[in-house]
């Protein structure tokens, strides 16, 4: 048997909230509800699961990266823009308000509302390898 991730588990202030911002800028729909979790599925059928935490409680900043489609880039490019978000070209903050390009790709980072630092990128880093 082959091994797919199938969910993972996002925390947050306001399951929601989150669910709504990811499913707007990455073009999906909120899949429904499972127990304490708000779903988003992606078109390669992993669930994000949005989990609101107790107040006062941390939020660890994760990273997600997420290979879309040129008119999803796009599209959720133009709504990082529109809502005023901080986007760069690199990991590391040093190319602030740019996006960057990669082996005929671009891509972009971006923070969502509870820290959690998202990627979104129309080629896979290494597409076009030969080297296995």
């Amino acid at each position: 048997m082959k091994v797919e991730l199938n969910h993972t588990v996002i925390v947050c202030r306001d399951k929601y909230a989150s669910a709504r911002f990811w499913a707007d800028i990455l073009q999906l729909h909120i899949h429904g509800e499972f127990g304490p979790f708000v779903q988003v599925r992606t078109t390669n059928s992993v669930d994000l699961d949005f989990l609101t935490v107790t107040e006062g409680e941390d939020i660890t900043s994760q990273h997600y990266a997420f290979l879309v489609a040129d008119e999803v880039f796009d599209q959720g490019f133009a709504r990082i823009k529109a809502l005023g978000l901080q986007f760069q070209a690199d990991p590391h903050g040093k190319q602030i308000g740019e996006i960057y390009q990669y082996e005929g790709g671009r891509g972009v980072y971006f923070s969502d509302p509870n820290g959690h630092f998202l990627e979104m990128f129309t080629r896979t880093p290494g597409y076009g390898r030969t080297d296995g």
